[in-house]
C-alpha cells in the first residue's frame, strides 16, 4: 500500500516490523524461510498486479496465463526474501540480532533482486516515500540505501525487546528529522531555474488492442501530425513521441517520414521512438531529427524485457545447432548500452526507452553527464490502475538521483515534464490524448548518489554485518 497508486508511506514502519516478526519469531529456520518467502509473494502479487494486463489485451487467447503468470513472479522474486530470512535466522544468535541481520540480508536481497538474472527492482521499498519529502534522500544514498534506513528505523522497537514502546520517539524523530530535511533541500515552485528551451510531449493515447490494428494505424499517426503542428501555438525547440510512436521500420515510409518533417517545422527538433531492422537483427530504437528533418542520432534500447522483447537464454539454442529456434525466440536485439546524445541547439541528453528506467545504472553513461532524460514509453501495457503510475514513480526517482529534469512521452499517461527534484512539473493524465508545451527545468550539481553511487549504503551493509558476526563470535 505504500506503492503506486495508493502511495501510504506510513505502512512500511508498520508493517516490516510485523514481517520481521513472524519470521525472527518462528520456531525453526525452515519456518522463518517459509514466513519470508509468504510475506513477499504478497508484497509482490499486490504491487506486481498489473502484470495481468498483457495477457488481457488478447484475452480469448491469452487471458488463461494471467493468474499462473502473477503467481509466478510473485514466488519467484519472494526466494530472495525467502533467502535472507533463512540466512538471517541461521546468523543470529538472539531474537533481536536476527532482526538486525534481517535489515541488513533484505536489502542486500533487494539489490540482488535488481540486478541478477537481468534485475527487476520494481517497487523497490524506497519507492514509498515518493510522495514526501523523505525521497530527497534518493540523492544522497539511493533507491537501496533508503530502503536500508527505511527498515533500520522500522525495526527499532524490536531492537528494544524490553521496552519496545520506547523506541517509538526515536522512529518519529528520525522520520521528521529526513522529512524536514527534504523539505528545505525541495525549492518552491516559483523558484525552480528554467532553461531557455522548449519541449513539445506528444501524447496519443492509442490502448494496446487498437495501436497495431490496420485500421487505426492512420488515426493514431494523424492523430500525433496534429498534435505536434498545433497550429497557432508558439514555435518550440524540440517535439517529442512516445515509444513506437513512429509505426513504421526506419527507411520502409519515405512518404510519412515527409509528414512528420513537415508537422514538426523548419525551427523545431523532433525525438521519437520507432523500430529498425539492420542486419538480420530488429531495434526498438530512438532517432532523433535536426530542424532540417534529418536524422542525426540513432539509440537502439540496450536494455530489453525478458519474454516481451527477448527470451533469455535464446543464444544457447543457437549455440547447440538449433538456429531457427534462436532466431524465432529473440524479437529485438540489444543496443551498446547508456549513451549522451549531443545534438546542436539542444542541451545534451540521455535517453531511456520504457523498461530502462527502471534500472538506477542505466542513467549513468560511461563519459560524461547529460543535462536531461529523455524518457519514451508505451505504458499502455501496465492497465489503468496501478502499473502506469508505479513507472511513473520511479522515472521521478531517477530524477532526484541524478538531479536532473525528465522529459517523458507515454504512449498514454503520465506523460510530464518532471524537475531535477522529482517533481511533475506539468503533465498530461493516463487516458487523455493531447499535448504540451514545456521549458526544461535547469539540471542540479552532480548529487552524492551520482558521485558515490552504491557505496556508501553496501559499506554500512558490511560494517553491520561484520559487527553482527563479531558479537556472534565472542558469545560462543
Amino acid at each position: 500500500m505504500a506503492q503506486a497508486p495508493t502511495s501510504l508511506f506510513f505502512i512500511p514502519l508498520l508493517v516490516l516490523p510485523c514481517f520481521a516478526w513472524l519470521g525472527m519469531a518462528a520456531p525453526t529456520r525452515k519456518s522463518a524461510m517459509v514466513a519470508g518467502w509468504a510475506s513477499g509473494v504478497g508484497y509482490f502479487a499486490f504491487g506486481l498486479v498489473w502484470l495481468v494486463e498483457p495477457f488481457l489485451v488478447d484475452a480469448a487467447e491469452t487471458g488463461w496465463m494471467a493468474p499462473f503468470a502473477l503467481f509466478l513472479m510473485s514466488a519467484g522474486l519472494a526466494l530472495f526474501w525467502a533467502a535472507a530470512f533463512w540466512l538471517a535466522y541461521s546468523i543470529g544468535a538472539s531474537r533481536r540480532q536476527r532482526v538486525m541481520a534481517l535489515v541488513i540480508l533484505l536489502s542486500l536481497a533487494e539489490f540482488a533482486r535488481a540486478h541478477l538474472f537481468t534485475g527487476f527492482p520494481w517497487n523497490l521499498i524506497a519507492y514509498g516515500w515518493i510522495e514526501t519529502p523523505v525521497a530527497q534522500l534518493l540523492s544522497v544514498v539511493g533507491p537501496h540505501g533508503l530502503g536500508l534506513l527505511t527498515m533500520l528505523v522500522a525495526v527499532l522497537p524490536l531492537l528494544a525487546v524490553r521496552r519496545p514502546y520506547l523506541a517509538f520517539g526515536p522512529v518519529a524523530a528520525l522520520v521528521a528529522t529526513a522529512w524536514v530535511w527534504g523539505a528545505a533541500r525541495l525549492p518552491a515552485p516559483e523558484d525552480i531555474a528554467l532553461t531557455d528551451t522548449t519541449v513539445r510531449i506528444i501524447q496519443p493515447n492509442a490502448s494496446q488492442e487498437l495501436k497495431w490494428r490496420d485500421d487505426m494505424l492512420g488515426i493514431f499517426f494523424d492523430r500525433q501530425l496534429a498534435l505536434t503542428r498545433q497550429a497557432g501555438a508558439k514555435a518550440v525547440d524540440v517535439v517529442i513521441w512516445p515509444e513506437t510512436g513512429l509505426p513504421f521500420f526506419l527507411g520502409e515510409d519515405e512518404i510519412s517520414m515527409r509528414r512528420v518533417v513537415e508537422a514538426t517545422g523548419p525551427d523545431t527538433q523532433l525525438i521519437a521512438g520507432i523500430r529498425r531492422y539492420e542486419a538480420g537483427r530488429y531495434y526498438n530504437s530512438l532517432i532523433h531529427l535536426d530542424e532540417q528533418g534529418k536524422i542525426t542520432d540513432i539509440y537502439d534500447k540496450h536494455h530489453l524485457v525478458p519474454f516481451g522483447e527477448y527470451v533469455p537464454f535464446a543464444s544457447l539454442a543457437g549455440k547447440l545447432g538449433l538456429t531457427a529456434l534462436a532466431a524465432q525466440l529473440n524479437w529485438f536485439s540489444g543496443g551498446s548500452g547508456p549513451r549522451i546524445l549531443q545534438d546542436e541547439g539542444l542541451p545534451p541528453y540521455l535517453p531511456l526507452i520504457c523498461y530502462e528506467a527502471i534500472f538506477p545504472g542505466d542513467v549513468q553513461a560511461e563519459t560524461g553527464r547529460p543535462d536531461w532524460l529523455v524518457h519514451i514509453t508505451n505504458d499502455a501495457w501496465f492497465g489503468k490502475f496501478s502499473g502506469p503510475f508505479q513507472h511513473l514513480v520511479q522515472v521521478r526517482a531517477r530524477a532526484i538521483e541524478q538531479g536532473l529534469p525528465v522529459a517523458r512521452s507515454a504512449n498514454t499517461g503520465v506523460s510530464a515534464m518532471i524537475g531535477p527534484h522529482g517533481r511533475v512539473l506539468w503533465s498530461l493524465p493516463l487516458g487523455e490524448a493531447g499535448s504540451f508545451d514545456a521549458r526544461l527545468p535547469a539540471p542540479l550539481a552532480a548529487t552524492p548518489y551520482v558521485r558515490l553511487g552504491e557505496w556508501p549504503w553496501l559499506a554500512l551493509s558490511l560494517l553491520l554485518f561484520a559487527g553482527l558476526l563479531l558479537r556472534r563470535h565472542r558469545q560462543r
